[in-house]
């Protein structure tokens, strides 16, 4: 238990200094809009509907949370400006739980899935074959055998940089000459995943926004040929975003769910950026869980999200 206790310790820290930016930034106008009041009226809560929109929670999400602390205070009559980061925390907490946004189950795999394949869809840029990366690392870490496979096969880059994390990581990497058919990769991944008893297979996917209809075709495919090796595979479509682009994460992830049945995502270094609201809206909104969030560079900054824990950090008092 106290190995636990310790691991829990270290993820409260990198979560503490990954959202650093956001928490000092942004948020920090919280205390600005208490100075000098006395209680949370319309005003207060004016000010706080401009703080949280500012901060890329999203105006849906953002008026639902002023709603839920309008509701508190006629319900609780009078309630002191002092009190309103604790109010946030349990307000913010309450709306994600209602609307059954899950946390994300850490880097466990269901016992009855054998291999347990993950595809990984996003644009380039948000940190995609990263977060791969260290995805493999943390199932490594776990015990589980873990393949790899560079089914983006329109940009060079991207094979030589999951072949880079797969060496550092100590996992094989499935690859095919640049041009490939992508859905002939994944094939060959989960047939050798398959044949060498792999738990877990994590397939990289091309980024690319400009055709729709092609990008829904591809991933259509390649789902089809990875049920043929591995039926009911992939178990998880992970989009992955990048939480520095705020707004601009919302709108990616409405074309990737138009285009594929998207049940998991992962927002990205949220570290350099104060725009970390942008989790809550993007975990209310879309009623998908966001089973991961990247706060850093390192090869262990990446975890599971906790929404209460996320939501703890970010509205706490700065030591």
């Amino acid at each position: 238990m106290g190995f636990f206790d310790f691991f829990s310790k270290k993820e409260k820290e990198t979560l503490d200094k990954g959202l650093e930016k956001t928490k000092t930034g942004v948020f920090s106008k919280l205390a600005h809009i208490v100075a000098g009041r006395s209680k949370v009226d319309d005003d207060l809560l004016d000010d706080l509907e401009e703080v949280l929109i500012t901060s890329d929670v999203g105006i849906e999400t953002t008026l639902r949370i002023i709603e839920r602390i309008q509701q508190r205070v006629a319900r609780d009559k009078y309630l002191s400006s002092s009190e309103l980061q604790t109010i946030l925390r349990e307000e913010i907490v309450a709306l994600l739980t209602e609307n059954s946004t899950t946390d994300g189950n850490g880097f466990d795999t269901p016992t009855d899935r054998h291999p347990y394949v993950i595809m990984v869809v996003g644009v380039n840029g948000v940190g995609k074959t990263t977060t791969i990366g260290k995805l493999a690392y943390q199932f490594k870490k776990a015990g589980k055998k873990v393949y790899l496979g560079a089914a983006d096969t329109f940009r060079a880059a991207a094979v030589e940089q999951l072949d880079i994390w797969g060496e550092r990581v100590g996992v094989p990497v499935i690859k095919q000459q640049m041009g490939s058919d992508p859905a002939s990769v994944a094939f060959d991944t989960l047939s050798s995943a398959k044949a060498n008893d792999a738990d877990v297979v994590i397939i990289d996917t091309a980024g690319r926004l400009h055709n729709k209809v092609g990008l829904m075709n591809e991933l259509s495919k390649i789902r089809r040929v990875m049920d043929k090796v591995v039926p009911g595979a992939p178990d998880e479509i992970l989009l992955v975003l990048d939480g520095s682009t705020g707004q601009n994460a919302f709108e990616q992830a409405k074309q990737f769910m138009a285009a594929t049945e998207i049940n998991a995502l992962a927002v990205t270094k949220l570290d350099g950026t104060a725009k970390g609201g942008v989790v809550i809206g993007i975990s209310d909104q879309f009623k998908i869980p966001v089973k991961y969030i990247g706060l850093g560079e390192g090869i262990e900054d990446l975890q599971p999200f906790n929404r209460k824990e996320f939501v703890d950090s970010l509205f706490s008092e700065k030591e």
